[in-house]
């Protein structure tokens, strides 16, 4: 410190010899209004050499800080940002000073502590300087660096990044380039990776409230979102883009009481949802209301998080599938992504329906959709053709092949009502066998929009037959869409049963 005291003296009897200079002088001071002694004045040398004396102090004062005691400034900077921000910053004593591209200190091997558990390690941090006053060591901080951190987050403190909006950024931006977040359950197994690219923190000064931007990147798929914090209202309003899915996700989020109260609204293809949900340390219940789909379409769920666990039910008067389970559905793209095979995720999805459009004659559907273990599956999915036959489904299996998102599985039709099936196909009499129960299995690829049946039995016997005629009706790629097509193939197939 005592290199450090001299110095500052020494810059401080400059400064009052040159101020005494120039009131002793004032009165010469006419002559700039001279034209010759101006170009006298500013002759080349004498420009370059007030150039080097101005460069020499300036340098001289951004160096400054290699003159402060280490042990103390190390003090004072974990102290300084661990009441910013309420985490403890624990630095190591690899400290470094660097001038260019502006004073900062940097450090190497940075662990971040909250409620003394360790929940961050960052292998760079560079704190950049304010150079108001650099004769004093409380100086101020410009802007913050953190580069190359692995975060660990669990159940706990899974909200650490909102949370640290609410400290103080008025002075000073934070930034995090480079980074990874781990989500951890509660035996501390990795659930999700998400890479940052960049996060920025910074205070807008003119709606009075805290922002953190950010370019991020989970699961492979890219997004960019934006979180303002407005700490006297209590609410928290969040932007997400993921440009793979063509979805753009807001949330507006209201933490004035212990339970949390928040509203989402989607938009897919310019398709609009919303769902608004409750919060508190053990679940997450919520809503959610698809007016792509069908405006009477309400959603509820709940995640447990601790086991993790997700269970959603749905009731509506009817739904689309088509719009449900085309190639272009948010369903079918979040599928595509594999962002679902994850074998730390548990999902079980129903969603019973009245009505199913475009197809009429279906009805008393219910759809379940399960993930377990990385397996997506429909098993036990039911519905009805009237009160003539009953379907369901099992076996089933959702996948990726040559990045086509395809179906496999087994339908079982229980017949109840086989004349009535007979009349509407408008079979001949002669051909009207019993029929009790059909069996096939079925491969459907959303993209190519194809379904193929295979092992096809009737009333539990294999008819090789029947298979050829509905196998060289798939091979042909046709869709079962017109009505009377869809007839004579299958007054095709039954002629072929009843021999």
């Amino acid at each position: 410190m005592s290199k450090h005291n001299f110095f500052v003296k020494f810059l401080k009897k400059t400064n009052l010899f040159i101020d005494s200079l120039l009131k002793k002088n004032l009165n010469k001071l006419n002559f700039l209004f001279q034209k010759d002694k101006i170009l006298d004045f500013t002759r080349p040398k004498r420009v370059v050499v007030f150039l080097i004396v101005i460069f020499s102090l300036i340098l001289s004062y951004l160096s400054i800080p290699y003159l402060y005691d280490k042990e103390e400034l190390i003090t004072k900077l974990e102290k300084k940002l661990s009441q910013r921000f309420e985490v403890d910053f624990i630095f190591s004593k690899n400290l470094k000073y660097h001038i260019l591209p502006w004073p900062n200190f940097s450090f190497n091997d940075l662990t971040i502590e909250e409620n003394d558990k360790k929940i961050a390690k960052v292998d760079n941090l560079k704190i950049y300087l304010s150079a108001k006053n650099f004769f004093s060591s409380n100086f101020e901080i410009d802007y913050i660096l953190l580069d190359n951190a692995n975060f660990n987050l669990n159940n706990k403190n899974y909200n650490f990044f909102i949370d640290f909006l609410d400290s103080d950024f008025l002075n000073s931006d934070v930034e995090i380039t480079n980074s990874n977040i781990f989500y951890r359950n509660i035996d501390n197994e990795v659930l999700i990776i998400n890479k940052i690219n960049n996060f920025k923190y910074y205070y807008d000064t003119q709606n009075l409230e805290n922002i953190l931007k950010a370019d991020s990147e989970i699961l492979n798929i890219p997004y960019t979102f934006e979180l303002q914090n407005n700490n006297i209202e209590k609410k928290l309003y969040t932007k997400i883009n993921l440009s793979l899915l063509k979805l753009q996700i807001e949330k507006e989020f209201d933490y004035s009481n212990k339970e949390r109260k928040g509203i989402f609204y989607f938009t897919h293809n310019k398709n609009k949802s919303e769902a608004n949900y409750k919060l508190n340390k053990e679940t997450l219940k919520f809503n959610f209301l698809d007016k792509a789909i069908n405006p009477e379409f309400i959603f509820k769920g709940e995640i447990n998080f601790s086991p993790f666990f997700l269970n959603f039910i749905g009731d509506t008067q009817n739904i689309n599938v088509s719009k449900l389970f085309s190639s272009e559905s948010i369903l079918a793209q979040f599928f595509k992504t594999e962002i679902l095979n994850n074998k730390n995720l548990n999902i079980e999805t129903i969603i019973n329906s009245k009505k199913v459009i475009p197809y009429y004659n279906l009805n008393n559907l219910v759809a379940k959709i399960k993930i377990e273990e990385g397996l997506i599956d429909i098993d036990d999915t039911k519905f009805s053709w009237f009160d003539y036959a009953s379907f369901q489904i099992s076996d089933s299996l959702i996948y990726i092949n040559n990045n086509n998102l395809v179906l496999d599985g087994k339908f079982v039709v229980n017949i109840s009502k086989f004349n009535e099936i007979y009349k509407f196909l408008q079979t001949p009499r002669n051909y009207r066998k019993e029929l009790k129960k059909i069996e096939f299995n079925f491969n459907y690829n959303f993209d190519q929009e194809i379904i193929n049946f295979s092992d096809i039995k009737i009333n539990d016997q294999t008819d090789q037959k029947v298979s050829k005629i509905l196998n060289q009706f798939i091979s042909k790629k046709n869709k079962i869409e017109n009505r009377v097509h869809f007839k004579n193939l299958m007054n095709e197939a039954i002629r072929a049963y009843a021999g």
